[in-house]
C-alpha cells in the first residue's frame, strides 16, 4: 500500500494555525486517521511526545521522505470540540474549494489566545475590634495608607481591589504587607469580557397560535425521537417566526442543549438580542465583527465551558464551540450575506446543516421570502416545510400602491418623491406617525434605462441587463456580448437614456426641502461605521425621536417599529436590473421585506413602490405579498436557463498581474474542463461551460480578472471538476496568478 501522509497542527491555539507539520501515517493506523482526529507525535529535537490534530491528508510530500517522522498513536480521548471544528474545516475545503489553512482560520475565528481578564477583591480576616486596634498601631507608626485600608474594611467586609488602589491611593505593596500580617485576604477570579450591556429581563409572554405550537412541537418531537432534520418556516412578515424560534430554543435549553441563532446583518443584532435576553437572561451572548478581540475570545470560552445557552450573530457565529448543540436557527435565510465572499466561499445554510448533522442537531430556516434553493428543496422533500400565512394577532398586511414613474415624468414631476408618496408622508407627519424610506441601491448605476418609457438595455442571449463601461460599451458578463451605448432609447427614441444616480444623502436633502419640520435619521454604510452606531440609530427611531428613517437595505430586514405606518420604496428597479440571474428574486425579497415593515402595530400600514416597470412579475407579486406565484414564475425561468437551484453552477475566477497570462490560463482551464468531460458523453451532454471571458470588473488593484462558469445538475460533478483544476494548477506551479472557486455564486463576476 502506498505511503500516506498527514498534516498535523501540534498546538491548536489559534496563532499556531499557520504552521502544520507533515508526518508519515503508519500502515496499522491508516484506517483510523482522518482530519480532526487527535494523535500523538514525536516533536522537536528531543522527539518529545506531543498531542496534535490531523488537519489534512495527502499521498505525496515535498520533503525528503527519510526526514519525515511517523505518527506514534491515535489519542484515545475521542472527538473533542477542536476535532469537530477541524472536520468541518476539511469539509468546507473539499466542498467549496480553498486551502486548509484558510478553512481553519474561518472555523477558528479568534487568531490568538488572549490574556484572561481578572477581578480582584479584598476580604477582611479580623473582626471589627481587632481592626480598630490595628488602625491605632498604624497611626502611631505613621502608616496612613494602611490605616485608610483598615478603616474601609471596618465599614465593608469585602471591597473591590481596584477601588482600594484608585480611590484610597493605596499601593499593591501596602496591601500585600497587610495580607502577610493576617489583616486581609486578596482573592483573584477570572472574569469574562461581556459585549452584552445589562438589559431588563422582564418579558411579556405572547399567547402562541395553534400553528406556532404545532411547528414547535413537531420539531421537538423529531429531535426527541432521534430524527433531527432541517425545517423551513415560511411565514409572512409579522407572522411570529421569532416566537417559534424562542419556543424551540426554550425546550432545547430545558434538555441541556445549546442554540446558535444566525441573523444576516449586524444591524439586526440589537433588536434580536433584546427579544432573546428578555426570555433567557444573561445565558445569551452575541458574536459579530464589532466585538473586540478580547470580547470574541471570551464568548468562545464561555460557550465551550457551557456557561451560555444561546449565541446570536451573523454567519461567523456558526462556528461557536458549543459542546451540546441542539439547534441552529437561520433567520432570514434568503439573505445573500450568508454566503462568504472570501475563501472558502461557503454558504452558512449548507454549512449549518453539515455542522448540525455532526451534532445530531436540528436546523430551522425561516423567512417571509425563502431563497429559491430552500423552497425548491422543501418542495422536493429534503426539508420539512411549514407555512405561516397570516400575521400574528390577525393584524392586516399593509395596503400597497405601485407608482409608475414614467407617468410621473409625463406630468412634470422630476422629484424623487411621487405625488402619492408625498401626500402620504405629509399625512403621517400631521398624525404623529413614522415613515421609513428605502432606497434600493443594489445594482447602483449598473444598468442603463430610459426615463421616458422604462426600456432597459439587455443582452439578447442571456436575459440580463448590460453593464455600462467607461469606454461607452454595454457588455454582458455572462456570454461576452457587447454593443455601443446608443444616444437614444431603442424603444421610444427618447434622449433620457441614463444610469440612475441617487443616494441617501440626496434623499435627506430633498426631505428637508419638502418637509422642513420633519426629524430625519439616515442609516447606511457611512452612518454605521462605529461600534454602537446601529443601536443608537435604531434606538432613536424606536423611541420616536425621529419622524422619518432613510436607509439602504439594512433598514428593511427584521425590524419591528409599531408606529411605522408608511414605507416608501424609491427606485425599485435598481436591483431588478442587475446583470445577474438572481435579480428578480432579490428584488421580490427586498420589496416584500420592505413592505413588511409597515403596519406591524395596531395601526394599519401603507406602502408606496416607485418603479419604471410596474408590470414586472417581481414587483406585482411583491405588492401582493404573493410568494407562491413569484416562485412558480421564477422557477420556470431557472429551469429553462439551468440556473440554481435546478442545476448547480461553479464560477472559476482567475486573477493575474499580467492581462495576457490571466487570459491564457483562463482559456487553458476552460479547455481542460471541456476536454475532460467530453470523454464522458453522458456527463458532457448535461455539462454546460460558459466562457472564458473578462470579469465584470476586469481589473481591481492592478490585478486582471477572468472568469468562466460550469453548470451541472449534480453538485459533486462540479466538486470533481474543482479537484481536477486544483491538481492542474498545482502542477503548473502558478506564481503571479490565483484561482478562486465559487459554487452557486450569489453574485456574478
Amino acid at each position: 500500500m502506498a505511503q500516506k501522509y498527514a498534516d498535523v497542527i501540534i498546538d491548536i491555539s489559534h496563532e499556531k494555525v499557520d504552521r502544520p507539520f507533515q508526518y508519515k501515517i503508519p500502515q496499522e493506523l491508516s484506517e483510523v486517521i482522518y482530519p480532526g482526529v487527535r494523535v500523538h507525535v514525536p516533536f522537536g529535537k528531543g522527539d518529545r511526545d506531543k498531542v496534535g490534530y490531523v488537519v489534512d491528508l495527502s499521498d505525496s510530500t515535498d520533503y525528503p521522505v527519510d526526514k519525515i517522522k511517523t505518527i506514534t498513536s491515535v489519542d484515545d480521548k475521542g472527538i473533542t470540540i477542536e476535532s469537530s471544528r477541524i472536520q468541518i474545516a476539511y469539509w468546507m475545503k473539499r466542498q467549496y474549494g480553498s486551502t486548509m489553512i484558510a478553512a481553519l482560520k474561518t472555523v477558528l475565528p479568534v487568531k490568538q489566545k488572549l490574556k484572561h481578564l481578572e477581578k480582584k477583591k479584598v476580604t477582611r480576616c479580623l473582626d471589627t475590634e481587632q481592626l480598630e486596634a490595628m488602625v491605632c498601631q498604624c497611626e502611631k507608626k505613621h502608616q496612613p495608607a494602611k490605616a485608610r485600608v483598615l478603616r474601609a474594611l471596618i465599614e465593608e467586609e469585602i471591597l473591590p481591589y481596584e477601588l482600594i488602589r484608585q480611590k484610597l491611593n493605596v499601593s499593591s505593596a501596602t496591601l500585600q504587607a497587610l495580607e502577610k500580617q493576617g489583616c486581609l485576604r486578596i482573592e483573584t477570579e477570572s472574569i469574562y469580557r461581556n459585549p452584552v450591556k445589562h438589559m431588563e429581563s422582564e418579558e411579556k409572554r405572547v399567547l402562541l397560535s395553534e400553528n406556532q405550537r404545532n411547528i414547535i412541537e413537531d420539531v421537538l418531537r423529531d429531535y426527541r425521537q432521534g430524527r433531527a432534520g432541517t425545517y423551513l418556516v415560511h411565514g409572512v412578515t409579522g407572522s411570529g417566526k421569532t416566537e417559534v424560534y424562542l419556543g424551540i430554543i426554550e425546550q432545547m435549553i430545558a434538555m441541556g442543549k445549546q442554540a446558535i441563532v444566525l441573523i444576516p446583518e449586524i444591524a439586526l443584532t440589537y433588536q434580536t438580542l433584546l427579544r432573546f435576553y428578555k426570555r433567557f437572561g444573561d445565558r445569551v451572548s452575541v458574536m459579530n465583527s464589532t466585538l473586540s478581540m478580547g470580547e470574541k475570545y471570551d464568548q468562545l470560552r464561555r460557550a465551550a465551558a457551557g456557561e451560555i445557552d444561546v449565541i446570536i450573530g451573523p454567519r461567523s457565529a456558526l462556528f461557536t464551540p458549543f459542546p451540546n448543540l441542539g439547534v441552529i436557527i437561520v433567520d432570514e435565510e434568503h439573505e445573500g450575506s450568508y454566503k462568504s465572499e472570501s475563501m472558502p466561499k461557503y454558504h452558512a445554510r449548507e454549512t449549518a446543516i453539515r455542522i448540525a448533522s455532526m451534532h445530531k442537531a436540528s436546523v430551522v430556516l425561516g423567512s417571509a421570502t425563502p431563497s429559491m434553493e430552500a423552497y425548491y428543496r422543501a418542495k422536493a422533500g429534503e426539508y420539512k416545510l411549514y407555512e405561516m400565512t397570516g400575521r400574528h394577532g390577525n393584524s392586516a398586511l399593509p395596503s400597497v400602491y405601485i407608482v409608475d414613474l414614467r407617468e410621473e415624468l409625463k406630468h412634470g414631476n422630476r422629484s424623487v418623491f411621487s405625488a402619492k408618496l408625498r401626500e402620504l408622508m405629509d399625512l403621517r407627519l400631521r398624525n404623529g406617525e413614522q415613515t421609513m424610506l428605502f432606497l434600493n441601491r443594489r445594482g447602483y448605476a449598473g444598468f442603463v434605462s430610459c426615463r421616458a418609457c422604462g426600456h432597459v438595455m439587455k443582452c439578447p442571449h442571456c436575459d440580463v441587463s448590460l453593464s455600462e463601461h467607461r469606454n461607452g460599451m454595454l457588455i454582458c458578463h455572462y456570454c461576452g456580448y457587447e454593443e455601443i451605448r446608443p444616444a437614444n432609447c431603442p424603444s421610444c427614441r427618447s434622449k433620457y437614456l441614463m444610469g440612475f444616480k441617487a443616494g441617501t444623502e440626496q434623499i435627506v436633502e430633498a426631505l428637508h426641502k419638502e418637509f422642513p419640520q420633519a426629524r430625519v435619521l439616515r442609516m447606511d454604510a457611512d452612518t454605521t461605521r462605529t461600534k454602537e452606531s446601529y443601536e443608537k440609530i435604531l434606538a432613536a427611531f424606536a423611541d420616536e425621536r425621529a419622524d422619518i428613517l432613510v436607509g439602504t437595505q439594512m433598514i428593511v430586514k427584521g425590524h419591528d417599529f409599531p408606529n411605522v405606518t408608511l414605507v416608501g420604496i424609491l427606485a425599485a428597479d435598481l436591483s431588478l436590473n442587475r446583470n445577474d440571474y438572481r435579480a428578480g428574486e432579490r428584488t421580490f425579497q427586498l420589496l416584500t421585506q420592505a413592505a413588511g415593515r409597515a403596519g406591524r402595530g395596531d395601526k394599519p400600514g401603507e406602502v408606496v413602490i416607485q418603479t419604471y416597470q410596474p408590470e414586472h412579475y417581481s414587483i406585482v407579486h411583491a405588492a401582493n405579498q404573493d410568494y407562491l406565484s413569484f416562485y412558480e414564475e421564477e422557477i420556470t425561468y431557472r429551469d429553462f436557463m439551468r440556473y440554481p437551484p435546478v442545476a448547480h453552477m461553479l464560477a472559476v475566477l482567475i486573477t493575474s498581474r499580467e492581462q495576457e497570462a490571466g487570459k491564457e490560463l483562463c482559456k487553458e482551464m476552460t479547455k481542460l474542463v471541456n476536454g475532460i468531460w467530453d470523454e464522458r458523453e453522458s456527463t458532457s451532454r448535461s455539462l454546460q461551460v460558459i466562457g472564458p471571458a473578462e470579469a465584470a470588473i476586469s481589473r481591481i488593484n492592478d490585478l486582471y480578472r477572468h472568469v468562466f462558469y460550469a453548470k451541472h445538475a449534480d453538485y459533486q460533478v462540479l466538486v470533481e471538476i474543482k479537484d481536477r483544476l486544483e491538481r492542474f494548477c498545482k502542477e503548473k506551479e502558478l506564481k503571479n496568478q490565483t484561482v478562486q472557486y465559487d459554487f452557486d455564486p450569489m453574485n456574478t463576476y
